[in-house]
């Protein structure tokens, strides 16, 4: 759920651009080529322009990848980047909302990956994202990604990351950065265990959890 804008000149039209997707896409998919299986099934949640989902896609072809997000502009974007990326396992996007189960699928999955949703929307949503991936994440060692700026209680808060948070909740209230431990207590009632915590550049973290 990275903040888009509309493209230059030379981007797919009726694509949205992210600043942020382009810039870290390459990072988080070291971390993502290391830890996802080779083979499976992969639904991104909050795809918002559909940049990461072109780039991993393309070049994690044994996986079947399919983004997902509530915005119909965004899912337009998440469309315009797949043709252009004419990758045969990027799937369209699906209407799924983490404070909305009628539209979630049912059926199982090997991972799901979210990037930069959790500090942008109200709590209720990290609360649905850990509801989905128990429900889908079937088998063990399940995986899932997330990607985004966290408060921990032993690093300091980075200058840059403390006033992101503030601008966060100015925009909304319910919005802001999260306590890592409290994400990591709310994946492990719901099955997930942390099992990777890695330092990303411009003061992310990746986190990962797998199904226990």
């Amino acid at each position: 759920m990275d903040s888009v804008q509309s493209p230059p000149d030379g981007f797919p039209t009726g694509a949205l651009v992210s600043p942020a997707a382009e810039r870290n896409a390459l990072a988080i998919l070291e971390v993502l080529k290391a830890h996802l299986p080779a083979r499976g099934r992969v639904l991104e949640i909050a795809a918002g322009s559909g940049q990461h989902a072109a780039t991993f896609a393309a070049a994690l072809p044994g996986l079947d990848w399919t983004p997902s997000d509530p915005s119909p502009e965004a899912r337009a974007s998440i469309e315009a980047w797949r043709a252009t990326a004419g990758a045969a396992n990027l799937h369209p996007a699906l209407a799924v909302d983490m404070l909305d189960q009628a539209f979630w699928p049912s059926e199982p999955l090997d991972a799901v990956v979210c990037i930069n949703m959790i500090h942008i929307s109200p709590w209720s949503a990290a609360e649905g994202l850990m509801r989905l991936a128990e429900a889908t994440l079937r088998r063990p060692g399940g995986l899932l990604y997330l990607y985004g700026p966290y408060r921990e209680a032993a690093v300091p808060l980075a200058p840059s990351n403390a006033a992101f948070d503030e601008s966060l909740k100015a925009r909304d209230p319910a919005w802001g950065l999260r306590d890592r431990g409290e994400v990591e207590t709310l994946a492990r009632s719901h099955g997930l265990a942390l099992t990777l915590r890695r330092a990303m550049p411009a003061n992310n973290l990746s986190l990962i959890f797998r199904r226990v």
